[in-house]
C-alpha cells in the first residue's frame, strides 16, 4: 500500500508539473502561469446616438445593436444606449467619442462634412450608389479601408450601422415643376445634396431629426426631406407640408454607422472587435429588411387614408441637379486630397456595378415588375 501511495503522489505532483509548464491552461483559458484563476474581463460602455431616444428603426438599431453584442460576447461588452440630447447634444457625438468622453456613437457620416469632407461618401452620394452598391464597395471593393483611415485621424474606428435603402425626394410647401423653383427655398438637407441645393438658388440647413417637425411648422425650413414613408407618417410631415416628391436623388442608399473610440476599440482582445463587427453587420440586414417593411405599410397609409399625393421630380430637373452633383463633387476633392482618393475609389467602382446593374435590376425593374 505504501508504494501504491508513493506513486500516487508522484502522478499527482507530475500532473501539477505539467499545468505549470503549460501555462497553466484550463477550459476557461484565464488561468495564469501560477495555476490562479483570473475573472474574464467586463466591459461597460456608453452609446451617444444622433437620434431621439428608441427612435423607430435607427435608434432600434443602435437598442438591438446592444443586444446582439452582449449576446455575442457572453456578456463581455455591455452598451448603454443613449439618444441625442441626453449625454451630448446629437450632433455633437462625434467630437464625444473622438476625445474619449464616450466611447462609442450612432450617426450618419455625412453630418461630419465640416470635419472631414471626405467623410460623405460612406453615407450617401447624389445620383451614387444605392444600398447594395454601396455595401458591395465598402465590404469588398476598398471602401472599409478608405473609412477606417478618414476616421484614424479623429481616433475613431467606424463599423457598417444599418442601411436605409433608397430615399424619397422630400417633402415641400411649394410645387417643385422645375430647377427655378429651389430658389430662395430652405431646405433640411445633409451632405453633398446641400452643396447641390445651393448651386440652384436654395439654402440647405443641417438640422437633428428630433428638430425636424418644428423647424418646418415654424418655416424655419421650407421643406424637408427625411428618409421614407415610415418614419415620415410618424413624424407628421403630411400635416404641414403639402407636396411629397420621389425619387430621392440625393439619397440613393444612405449608409448609418456605428462608430468607437480607437483607443477604447485597440484594448479590447481580438475576439471582441470581431463581436463588434459581427453585431454592426447583423444590424446592416435587419435596418434595410425593416425599412423595406414598413415604407411599404406606411405609403399605403399616406396616399390611401391621409390623400398624400406623390410626385416625381421631372427629368429636367433631375439632369440639371445631376450636373449640379457632378461640380459639387470636384469643387469638393479639388480642394481636399483624402476626398479625391476616397471618389476616385467610390466612382470607379460604380462605374462598374452600375453596368451590371443595367442589365438585371434595371430591366428587371422596367420590363417586369413594374407590370404586376
Amino acid at each position: 500500500m505504501k508504494i501504491i501511495h508513493r506513486i500516487t503522489k508522484m502522478i499527482v505532483a507530475l500532473m501539477v508539473l505539467l499545468l505549470v509548464a503549460c501555462g497553466g491552461e484550463n477550459t476557461s483559458g484565464n488561468t495564469s502561469v501560477t495555476g490562479a484563476t483570473k475573472p474574464t474581463k467586463k466591459y461597460n460602455w456608453k452609446m451617444t446616438t444622433t437620434w431621439p431616444p428608441n427612435f423607430p428603426v435607427l435608434g432600434e438599431a443602435a437598442n438591438k445593436y446592444s443586444e446582439w453584442v452582449e449576446e455575442l460576447s457572453n456578456g463581455q461588452i455591455k452598451i448603454k444606449v443613449y439618444g441625442g440630447g441626453e449625454l451630448v447634444p446629437a450632433l455633437e457625438a462625434f467630437d464625444a467619442v473622438s476625445n474619449g468622453t464616450i466611447e462609442m456613437g450612432s450617426g450618419a457620416s455625412y453630418y461630419w462634412a465640416g470635419k472631414t469632407p471626405a467623410a460623405q461618401f460612406f453615407c450617401a452620394v447624389p445620383f451614387g450608389m444605392n444600398s447594395q452598391q454601396l455595401t458591395s464597395w465598402i465590404e469588398v471593393g476598398g471602401g472599409y479601408e478608405l473609412w477606417k483611415k478618414t476616421y484614424a485621424q479623429f481616433n475613431l474606428v467606424p463599423y457598417l450601422g444599418g442601411n436605409t435603402g433608397v430615399q424619397m425626394g422630400g417633402w415641400f410647401n411649394r410645387e417643385i415643376n422645375s430647377v427655378e423653383d429651389f430658389k430662395g427655398l430652405k431646405m433640411r438637407l445633409p451632405g453633398i445634396a446641400g452643396k447641390v441645393l445651393e448651386k440652384a438658388g436654395g439654402a440647405a440647413v443641417l438640422v437633428a431629426g428630433g428638430e425636424i417637425y418644428t423647424s418646418l411648422e415654424r418655416g424655419v425650413i421650407d421643406a424637408t426631406e427625411w428618409i421614407g414613408p415610415y418614419h415620415d407618417y410618424k413624424m407628421g410631415f403630411h400635416k404641414i407640408a403639402k407636396y411629397y416628391y420621389t425619387p430621392g436623388w440625393h439619397e440613393p442608399g444612405s449608409q448609418m454607422e456605428f462608430f468607437v473610440n480607437k483607443k477604447v476599440h485597440d484594448e479590447l482582445p481580438p475576439h471582441l472587435q470581431a463581436v463588434l463587427e459581427a453585431a454592426s453587420k447583423r444590424v446592416q440586414v435587419w435596418m434595410l429588411a425593416e425599412f423595406d417593411r414598413q415604407n411599404g405599410i406606411f405609403l399605403d397609409k399616406l396616399v390611401n387614408e391621409e390623400g398624400v399625393q406623390v410626385r416625381e421630380f421631372s427629368k429636367e430637373t433631375l439632369d440639371v441637379l445631376r450636373t449640379y452633383t457632378d461640380e459639387a463633387i470636384q469643387e469638393l476633392i479639388g480642394n481636399d486630397p483624402l476626398s479625391k482618393e476616397v471618389y476616385e475609389s467610390y466612382s470607379s467602382f460604380q462605374k462598374r456595378v452600375s453596368k451590371w446593374s443595367e442589365v438585371t435590376e434595371k430591366a428587371y425593374y422596367n420590363k417586369i415588375q413594374k407590370n404586376n
